[in-house]
């Protein structure tokens, strides 16, 4: 089953802070946490350091977690560019993921692409498939087998029309498909909500709608001593746009 940590905060973040301590005071919780960016490091987890008292938490060997703490970024300084090459000047990132210049995506089709390009590098291509918003469950490995989705006005089926193929081209066309007819809503309703005590690298702040949005939990720390844990997100957004790091402008 997929995690979610369902929404509860303003979404224009990078860090926030949350504690497993029961008893700990709001003033331990909002006191400010300095990060220190490498601008020559090309991934997350090279270009954004670990604040002093802090940890990164663990993260297995070829696990999601470890698949996004590592994700490449384009260099410091960066713009974020839409769908029809405009440059976003709203100041809300402080980095811009680097996972294909023409492979632009929304909110839910972020969190999407992260998931579905862990799976497929791992060659996990069973466990792809996320539903359409009308409740269709698009399987990769139907998809990798040949079959096309085909879409007649609510109803929606597979046709028979490729042949096999664990090409990567036809792998993101595979998202295209998805990318039309999957959303926050049918995202929201697939995933199971978590404690935010519990959260993890790799749940979701959502909010199903129309449009709705959604953000993705990307790197984790921890202060070993206070409990405090500290957390960095990642979105995409409307009109389709390149995924960006959040900036947290409280802290």
């Amino acid at each position: 089953m997929k995690r979610l940590c369902v929404l509860f905060f303003i979404l224009t973040l990078l860090l926030w802070g949350c504690s497993d301590e029961p008893n700990q005071t709001e003033e331990s919780l909002e006191k400010p946490v300095t990060i220190t960016i490498n601008q020559e490091g090309s991934t997350l987890e090279e270009r954004f350091l670990v604040p002093e008292g802090y940890e990164r938490v663990s993260a297995g060997e070829h696990s999601f977690q470890e698949y996004l703490r590592t994700l490449p970024l384009k260099p410091h300084g960066s713009k974020v560019k839409y769908y029809n090459g405009d440059t976003k000047n709203r100041d809300v990132y402080e980095a811009v993921v680097d996972i294909g210049s023409r492979d632009l995506q929304q909110c839910a089709d972020a969190v999407i692409r992260l998931r579905a390009e862990y799976l497929f590098k791992e060659k996990k291509y069973d466990d792809i498939h996320f539903n359409f918003t009308s409740g269709f469950n698009a399987e990769y490995s139907k998809w990798r087998d040949g079959y096309r989705v085909s879409v007649d006005g609510n109803s929606v089926s597979w046709v028979k029309s490729a042949n096999h193929s664990d090409e990567y081209p036809a792998f993101r066309k595979y998202l295209d498909i998805v990318f039309a007819y999957a959303g926050t809503l049918s995202l929201a309703n697939e995933l199971v909500p978590v404690q935010l005590e519990e959260m993890q690298i790799g749940d979701v702040f959502i909010q199903g709608g129309s449009p709705g949005h959604c953000v993705i939990v990307v790197d984790m720390a921890e202060n070993p001593e206070t409990g405090d844990k500290i957390f960095m997100l990642a979105q995409s957004y409307m009109p389709a746009q390149d995924i960006q790091i959040l900036k947290n402008k409280e802290n």
